[in-house]
């Protein structure tokens, strides 16, 4: 049985940029605290966990004082710095490079509708680490919209400034805009194009993983697809895999794999999210090839 191991998974160039900055700091033999788990990875978070690296949650970060925090690559909202100088904490910034001009794209546009009466909507996950960072640029008066089922919290009737979380389903997106768009055409708004402006800001290297992802799992019998339970990007592009070969299975390390998985199969490929590390999944791939 030929075992592939996709050289295009791993984590993308936010989250490398953040653990590289964590393990820069740590070996210099700084104490540091991760602002939330580093990565929806529990491997990984164990992995820097063994360096010295201690994850706190937002109320043990009220309660701390003369110490470093990393903001991880999903960024913060405005609030965290304002707490972390009051409290002397001197911040280690690992916000991704592209959250951080969305970030700033959504604080102006959100300024901007002020004066025109617009509104803000943002499409992600409720709850999702960099969405609560989103919406505090536009101090929580955004419009949160998980699917379409939240579509009526807009008023199609004014001017819409519609955004992305960076790790979601391009797909799930265009079905988002689209619907925004034909309620406006419906309700007889008088220039659509003119009152909905569409911001295309899921990222670069997850949108174009998604081809990827479904022809390397069209050419193999089996696919393992390696990420933490928590990732949502993880979540998004296993189903990806799943759509175009059902024999896809899910782990999060190798002792969730199963043999039965492989018989009768001559190919296997492994891959994995942006918040997978690319030693994982070379491990799995290596514990399959032994099997």
């Amino acid at each position: 049985m030929v075992v592939e191991t996709d050289r295009r998974s791993g984590f993308c160039f936010g989250v490398r940029n953040a653990v590289e900055i964590a393990e820069e700091a740590l070996l210099r033999g700084e104490k540091v605290f991760s602002l939330g788990p580093i990565v929806h990875n529990d491997k990984e978070v164990e992995r820097l966990a063994s360096l010295g690296l201690v994850s706190v949650d937002h109320d043990q970060f009220r309660n701390l004082s003369d110490c470093n925090i990393l903001i991880r690559a999903h960024g913060e909202p405005p609030e965290t710095y304002s707490i972390a100088q009051k409290n002397n904490i001197r911040i280690i910034e690992a916000t991704c490079p592209i959250v951080k001009k969305l970030q700033s794209r959504i604080r102006e546009t959100w300024l901007k509708t002020k004066e025109d009466g617009g509104q803000v909507v943002i499409f992600g996950k409720p709850g999702h680490a960099e969405v609560v960072g989103l919406l505090g640029q536009a101090n929580n008066e955004g419009i949160l919209v998980a699917d379409e089922n939240d579509l009526g919290k807009v008023d199609v009737a004014r001017p819409v400034y519609l955004f992305s979380q960076t790790t979601m389903g391009v797909t799930d997106y265009r079905k988002i805009r689209n619907l925004i768009y034909n309620r406006m055409k419906d309700l007889g708004v008088l220039d659509p194009d003119k009152y909905f402006r569409i911001n295309n800001t899921i990222c670069g290297q997850v949108s174009n993983r998604e081809p990827h992802l479904k022809a390397f799992a069209m050419k193999h019998d089996a696919i393992i697809f390696v990420s933490g339970k928590e990732s949502s990007n993880g979540k998004m592009l296993y189903s990806v895999c799943k759509s175009v070969n059902p024999e896809t299975h899910f782990v999060s390390s190798a002792d969730e794999i199963r043999k039965d998985w492989f018989l009768n199969k001559n190919s296997v490929g492994v891959c994995g999210a942006t918040s997978t590390p690319k030693w994982l999944i070379e491990q799995i791939g290596d514990y399959i090839s032994n099997l």
